[in-house]
C-alpha cells in the first residue's frame, strides 16, 4: 500500500511541482486547496485541473474566508503592487502577504493527515525567488513541524511508545530552489504548467497581469530555465 501524503495545492507552479515530487517519492496524494477569499480565485480552478491531471486519491477545496480579517492585497481592497524589481521585492514584506496564511493552511493539513493516518505533508514554499513572506522560510517550516509533533494524538502516542522519529514530517522540497529550478524540476516530472495559475491580479477572463511580483518571478523562472511559460497573459500596448 502506498504511503499517504497531504499536499497543499494552490494551483500555482510551486505547489503543482511539490505534488509531482510527492508522487515521484511513492506517496499517494491527498490534495487540499483553500478558497480563502483570495482575489485571484482562478487559482482554485487551476488546482482542480492539476489535481485531476495528477489523478490524486482525493482533492478537497476548503472554504475559509480570510476576508473577514483583511490586511492583505489578496483579501482586502488594497492595490496589488506592479512592476517591482527584485530589489524592491526584497526590501520589505509586501502587502500581498496574507497574515498567518501558511500557519492556517498547515493546521488544516495537519488535522487531515491525522485522520488519514498520514505522517507526511508537502508544501511548495520557496525561500529564494519569493516575495519576502515570513511563512515561506525554513525556520517557519521547522517550527511548525516541531509544534505538530506536540499537538496531535498520534504524536503523543508515538512518544509514549518510545518512537523516536517525528510522527509528522513537513516536506518543503522546493525551499532552496530558484524559480528556474522549480520550472526545470516540474518539467522533468511531467507537470503540465499550462494548467497552473500564479497571478495575484488576473483579469476577469483569467489572463495574468504579467506585472505583479508573482508574475514577474514566474516569467523570470521560465526564461532562466529556457522554457516558455504556457499561462495566458494580458497583451500590453
Amino acid at each position: 500500500m502506498s504511503k499517504k501524503a497531504v499536499v497543499l495545492l494552490s494551483g500555482g507552479l510551486d505547489s503543482a511541482t511539490a505534488l509531482a515530487i510527492a508522487q515521484s517519492r511513492g506517496f499517494e496524494v491527498y490534495a487540499i486547496t483553500f478558497a480563502y477569499g483570495q482575489r485571484h480565485a482562478i487559482e482554485i480552478e487551476a488546482a482542480r485541473k492539476v489535481a485531476a491531471a495528477a489523478k490524486v486519491a482525493r482533492h478537497i477545496v476548503l472554504p475559509i474566508d480570510l476576508r473577514v480579517f483583511g490586511g492583505s492585497a489578496l483579501t482586502d481592497d488594497i492595490a496589488v503592487p506592479k512592476g517591482r524589481d527584485e530589489a524592491e521585492m526584497a526590501s520589505a514584506i509586501p502587502v500581498t502577504y496574507v497574515p498567518a496564511r501558511n500557519t492556517i493552511f498547515l493546521s488544516f493539513a495537519m488535522a487531515w493527515a491525522e485522520v488519514l493516518d498520514s505522517r507526511d505533508i508537502f508544501i511548495g514554499v520557496n525561500a529564494l525567488d519569493y516575495s519576502g513572506y515570513p511563512d515561506c522560510r525554513p525556520e517557519f517550516v521547522a517550527a511548525f513541524q516541531h509544534m505538530a509533533n506536540l499537538a496531535t494524538k498520534a504524536a503523543v502516542e508515538d512518544s509514549a511508545a518510545g518512537v523516536g522519529a517525528p510522527h509528522l514530517t513537513i516536506h518543503a522540497p522546493l525551499i532552496d530552489f530558484s524559480k528556474a529550478d522549480i520550472v526545470a524540476k516540474g518539467l522533468a516530472l511531467g507537470v503540465d504548467f499550462a494548467l497552473t495559475r500564479s497571478c495575484y491580479d488576473p483579469s476577469p477572463d483569467g489572463f495574468a497581469c504579467g506585472e505583479c511580483d508573482s508574475c514577474r518571478l514566474r516569467l523570470k523562472g521560465f526564461a532562466t530555465a529556457g522554457a516558455i511559460d504556457p499561462a495566458p497573459y494580458r497583451k500590453t500596448s
